[in-house]
């Protein structure tokens, strides 16, 4: 071995040959382990999805998860109205099967707001499901409202967030960012995750003269867009409407116009109870024009008694009196704030215009004030209140007193872009509005492998290469009925549109089963069937032909309580159907004696 020069030690020389394999092994060691990297990092971005369980085919039961690996977290748990067709049904939450099959994924519950349509059904969820709910102050306020009137208020972990905070949920680092909407406190929230940031709008628009509060926080929305937005989950409500939408504070001016055009009369306003500040700006104008304030309907009394203990309503010394107290001041000096400009058959408006409210009298000189657009669905039922009040004399005014809490296009477009995000996901609204908003992201140069148009129940899988529906999970309505009953089967809902269609025959007889004879009846009654003029007549042959039946049944057969029901219902319709009569659902009770 050759000895080195000045340093009297030993040094082996290395050959140049050897010198490049060396290095050349070493850079495809690295390579090697950046490729194992990459795949390792590419399964895990691979791993998040975007379930909708809720908010995707109606307006309303808003609910969806973001899963990354072993966690999952949810923004909003809300509930919907049902419509004409669920007889007897009150309201539908969103099926949580997929939820509860993976329970102990869940960390947490994000709010966007405090309408009910995103915190209505939190009280049916949380028996299966007690992660911590976050929200803005008003948001958690309302929430607490709900758990302590449904006795769950000791069990829910509630956390209040500020605008602008930021906190991990396990893999999660979340951000509440304010936006405007027709309640105060409503937040944008951002997810980042160790996939990239994803942002759900929650219900919005850009309000630059709110009632309450600041405007929306546009300048943070585009400091997150210039780091990187991977996916954001649109509100597409307003999405066919162009423009933009008006502010909050219009409503006011209008207030005041009627106010001044109606100073002889009683004015009574109609409006969500959770638009605090709609009904601020009620509160505002009947201050102006010297009137008292009363407000009517539990649902409103909750949420601006909630509202004004935390500051987001004003109300001045002398203003508010009790239903109990409108006696004593004359008509002209009364605005009433009430619940029902939905047309609900329970809400305040809808019982005084149907005569049986306990303490208000629509009266020919009121003037019925609807501050609110019915929700798609609710068409029919509005219009019937309306004209219910009409006939009774009251002058309803429904135009221009309203401004929605949603974002048109160009507020859409504004958002989109702002934020930059990779993918679009329209959410909240029925399909024809997400429709909409797709096509403005198309519009705005989007293609569309990267707008996505998904369904409740379907599994979208995101990463910073592409994204896909990968699976469908269990998805839908639950309904609860008026008794608080969850899950009422389709079955009993086929059984209720059958008896509101076709009616009921119920038949009762009494027997002598050991020596084969009929001791009484048959008895027949009917409910919802049978024409009057006929139907003492029909009801006759109808008995007649039972008790035939039953008598021959007993005289030839060994006797089984089920069977002879079955052979009842079988005649009953036999005939039925040779007089051209449509046949009722038929309920034979069959007493034995011995």
């Amino acid at each position: 071995m050759a000895r080195s020069k000045g340093t009297g030690q030993n040094k082996p020389v290395i050959s140049p040959s050897i010198n490049k394999q060396t290095t050349k092994k070493q850079s495809a060691k690295k390579q090697t382990a950046k490729k194992r990297s990459a795949k390792k990092q590419q399964a895990k971005i691979e791993k998040l999805k975007i379930i909708p369980l809720g908010g995707m085919e109606q307006i309303g039961m808003n609910m969806t998860a973001i899963e990354y690996n072993e966690n999952i977290v949810l923004i909003d748990c809300g509930m919907a109205f049902a419509d004409d067709t669920l007889l007897g049904i009150d309201l539908i939450i969103p099926d949580i099967t997929y939820l509860k099959q993976h329970k102990s994924k869940v960390k947490a519950l994000f709010i966007t707001h405090g309408h009910e349509d995103h915190i209505g059904a939190i009280p049916h969820i949380l028996k299966e499901i007690n992660v911590p709910i976050y929200g803005t102050k008003l948001s958690i306020a309302l929430i607490q409202k709900k758990l302590a009137e449904a006795g769950l208020l000791d069990k829910a972990k509630l956390k209040v967030v500020d605008y602008g905070q930021k906190f991990y949920v396990s893999d999660f680092k979340v951000e509440f960012i304010r936006t405007n909407h027709s309640i105060s406190d409503a937040a944008a929230i951002a997810i980042r995750t160790p996939a990239g940031l994803i942002l759900h709008t929650g219900d919005f628009k850009v309000d630059y003269t709110p009632v309450y509060g600041d405007a929306i926080d546009l300048w943070r929305m585009a400091e997150l867009g210039q780091k990187g937005v991977l996916a954001v989950l649109c509100d597409s409500t307003n999405a066919q409407r162009s423009g933009y939408t008006m502010s909050e504070t219009t409503v006011g001016e209008r207030f005041d116009n009627l106010f001044a055009e109606h100073q002889k009369e009683r004015i009574i306003i109609a409006t969500f109870a959770s638009n605090v500040d709609r009904v601020q700006q009620a509160i505002n104008s009947a201050y102006k024009f010297k009137r008292k304030v009363i407000l009517e309907g539990r649902s409103m009394l909750n949420v601006i008694e909630t509202a004004t203990e935390l500051g987001y309503i004003n109300m001045p010394k002398n203003t508010l009196i009790s239903i109990d107290e409108m006696g004593n001041y004359p008509d002209n000096k009364i605005v009433i704030i009430t619940t029902g400009s939905q047309g609900e058959s329970m809400a305040a408006l809808s019982r005084m215009a149907a005569q049986n409210h306990k303490k208000i009298d629509i009266k020919s000189n009121d003037v019925v004030i609807f501050s609110s657009n019915p929700i798609p669905g609710n068409e029919k039922a509005v219009s019937n209140v309306m004209n219910e009040l009409s006939v009774l004399g009251a002058k309803v005014i429904f135009e221009q007193t309203h401004v929605s809490g949603h974002a048109c296009q160009e507020e859409i477009k504004l958002v989109y872009a702002l934020l930059k995000p990779k993918y679009i996901i329209p959410v909240h609204g029925e399909y024809r509005h997400r429709v909409a908003n797709a096509q403005i992201a198309h519009n705005m140069g989007y293609n569309k492998n990267n707008v996505f148009l998904i369904d409740t129940g379907d599994v979208l899988e995101l990463s910073e290469k592409k994204g896909q529906v990968v699976d469908h999970v269990q998805s839908g309505g639950i309904y609860v009925d008026s008794s608080g009953v969850e899950d009422v089967g389709r079955t009993i809902l086929e059984d209720r549109k059958d008896l509101s269609e076709r009616g009921m025959l119920i038949v009762s007889v009494c027997l002598d089963v050991e020596n084969k004879f009929v001791v009484s009846g048959p008895e027949v009654f009917t409910r919802g069937w049978a024409y009057e003029g006929e139907s003492e007549k029909l009801i006759e042959e109808v008995r007649a032909i039972i008790y035939n039946t039953l008598v021959d049944y007993l005289t030839k057969n060994h006797y089984n309580r089920g069977k002879a029901k079955m052979i009842i219902a079988d005649e009953v319709k036999k005939y039925l159907r040779k007089q051209n009569h449509k046949w009722p659902m038929i309920l034979p009770f069959i007493l034995e004696v011995e």
